[in-house]
């Protein structure tokens, strides 16, 4: 570890042991790395008195030329002083909010005849503002409901008007420009919107059905039916947006997930049972950080957006800092359970569909993350840029042959593909067999001066990977290539010298690759074997018949096909094609065999 500047020295010697926030700045004062601390001397002196594992961190210490910090009261305090300070300095080693999206919000305006429309662009000063949404879909879904059940204009601009426009006569405005509702009405309509929009539906429902009674009792049922259709609106609207307990009301919902370089925490917002707001908030995972830091940025930024937190927040764990008067709650079981676990897979979901928009713009990129997943997997010092699957097949004992398939980059290289015909083994020996077609294998690559695979796969167990381990100490080039068996029972993945297989995830994509590989050697063997088989077939009966040679051969199997067909033809139909007597003297040998 590098020597430590005097100037840093004299800071970490002057620290307090009291929580507090530190500023690492570089040599150009621009500050590189904010963080928070329960004992400041403790926390930011152990940058520099051990070693660290992470190179992300390594490279930060070699970077510091100055540290400022904050004292403050608790480590709350201090994780609220480090989010604003992380939003205004924006520093390159911090974790940082990836989506800069901007999400749609639906608007309604601070006018007396207000609009109620979505945008991109929100101002608080000249709108009431709800949202955002991440889904448009739902957002629109949303709208069609308010303007459904209410009538309020859509013009941009309000000019009095002697007759109504068509959205008058469609139901869909109220025509204020034309006098035809007062201030009064309008605005109770634009107040059980927001209402909607804040999620209190069931008070909207409440007033309503007041409304209707009212009307009924006044014996204006044309006015009463028309807000009963508002009514079965907004049930249908709310039965289908519930997805819980209608109990559970008024509390949001932290669900997280994570990969190597981003952390996604999914947030849900709940009342009466239905999600009312969702969003998934991406988060660049800089420095490793945990996943404390990750929730409460996300916490935090959600309540900066929203203006505000439910009185109940369901997270994925107990965080070690939070203040006394929050209720911060870790279900185990039941319907609050069941709400953490839709926010966990839709943060889940949210990184498969990421990783699948990059997959298709870049297609290599999926290949190489795969690769990267396996050398991990199996411990390999490079990556597994070529890779070489070998099988065994024989019939009874008989025919061995074996079959070798080739992934370049993770992808099948066709040309690559070979066949062995077994040479030295006689009889079902897989194992000596693959041992031959290992040796002979490598041992061509290296007279003929060609690269060696990174990965080999035997498909078969323990033994068969032994076997075919010997031929490669015999070449000399164990310390070259990787090798690996599949046991062919549980798909195990073992490599040389462990009793123990190596654990992959059976639905990852690493142990899918190599599943892949498998199954392209099995079919690629498989072709070769029932050609060689067939052929050996046809060999042992047509090759010693009397006066049969490869062109009459050729002759019969062209005009009959099979040899259950040559046998059954009449001696007159033989005889068309190879002349009588060879048909009669075939035809004899033909009953013998």
């Amino acid at each position: 570890m590098k020597e430590t500047p005097d100037n840093i020295m004299l800071i970490l010697r002057s620290l307090p042991e009291k929580p507090g926030v530190y500023r690492f700045y570089d040599d150009s004062g621009t500050v590189i790395y904010v963080g928070k601390a329960k004992r400041l001397k403790r926390r930011v002196s152990s940058y520099f008195n051990k070693d660290h594992d992470s190179p992300k961190v390594r490279m930060l210490v070699t970077k510091i030329r100055d540290i400022q910090t904050v004292v403050v009261d608790t480590e709350w305090e201090a994780l609220l002083l480090e989010n604003s300070m992380i939003k205004e300095f924006k520093p390159k080693y911090n974790i940082m909010l990836k989506d800069d999206k901007s999400y749609p919000w639906i608007a309604v305006t601070r006018e007396p005849f207000a609009r109620v429309f979505p945008t991109r662009h929100p101002d608080p000063a000249s709108m009431h503002l709800f949202g955002p949404y991440s889904s448009v879909k739902q957002m629109n879904i949303l709208l069609d409901l308010i303007h459904d059940m209410f009538p309020l204009r859509n013009c941009k601009i309000l000019k009095h008007n002697d007759r109504p426009c068509i959205q008058y006569q469609i139901k869909k405005c109220a025509a204020p420009c034309c006098d035809l509702i007062t201030t009064e009405e309008y605005r109770q309509n634009v107040d059980k919107t927001m209402q909607i929009l804040k999620g209190n539906r069931k008070e909207v429902l409440r007033q309503l059905r007041e409304e209707m009674m009212g009307l009924a009792d006044e014996w204006k049922f044309e006015q009463a039916a028309e807000v009963k259709r508002k009514i079965d609106t907004l049930e249908n609207f709310i039965v289908k947006s519930v997805v819980v307990n209608p109990s559970l009301t008024d509390m949001d919902v932290f669900g997280m997930e994570e990969d190597d370089n981003c952390i996604y925490v999914s947030f849900l917002r709940v009342l009466d049972g239905a999600v009312v707001q969702a969003q998934t908030l991406e988060i660049d995972n800089r420095l490793e950080t945990t996943r404390e830091d990750a929730l409460w940025t996300a916490i935090l930024e959600i309540r900066e957006r929203l203006g505000g937190l439910s009185p109940t927040l369901l997270v994925p764990f107990t965080p070690e800092i939070a203040p006394d008067d929050w209720d911060l709650q870790v279900p185990q079981r039941g319907d609050k359970h069941k709400l953490l676990e839709l926010a966990t897979r839709n943060a889940h979901f949210y990184m498969l569909e990421k990783k699948k928009r990059q997959d298709l713009a870049d297609p290599e990129r999926r290949n190489i993350r795969v690769l990267q997943a396996l050398q991990e997997a199996l411990g390999m010092k490079t990556l597994p840029r070529r890779i070489e699957c070998f099988d065994n097949s024989n019939t009874q004992g008989e025919e061995p042959v074996a079959a070798m398939s080739c992934f370049i980059d993770g992808k099948p290289a066709k040309s690559e593909y070979r066949h062995f015909n077994i040479k030295t083994v006689v009889g079902a020996d897989d194992f000596a067999s693959m041992e031959e077609v290992i040796y002979r294998r490598y041992h061509r690559l290296l007279e003929e001066e060609k690269p060696l695979p990174d990965l080999v796969v035997i498909d078969g167990g323990k033994g068969q990977l032994h076997a075919a381990w010997n031929a490669i100490i015999a070449l000399h080039i164990e310390d070259r290539l990787m090798m690996v068996g599949i046991a062919k029972r549980l798909e195990d993945i073992y490599k040389v010298g462990d009793d123990v297989p190596v654990y992959i995830d059976k639905r990852s994509e690493a142990q899918k690759l190599l599943q892949h590989v498998r199954d392209e050697v099995h079919r690629f063997g498989i072709t070769h074997h029932r050609k060689r088989r067939s052929k050996t077939s046809i060999a042992s009966i047509l090759d010693d018949a009397p006066g049969i040679g490869k062109v009459l051969k050729t002759r019969l199997l062209k005009e009959f096909k099979t040899i259950a067909k040559i046998k059954a033809a009449p001696e007159a139909d033989l005889a068309k094609v190879i002349g009588p007597k060879k048909a009669a003297d075939l035809k004899a040998y033909l009953l013998k065999v």
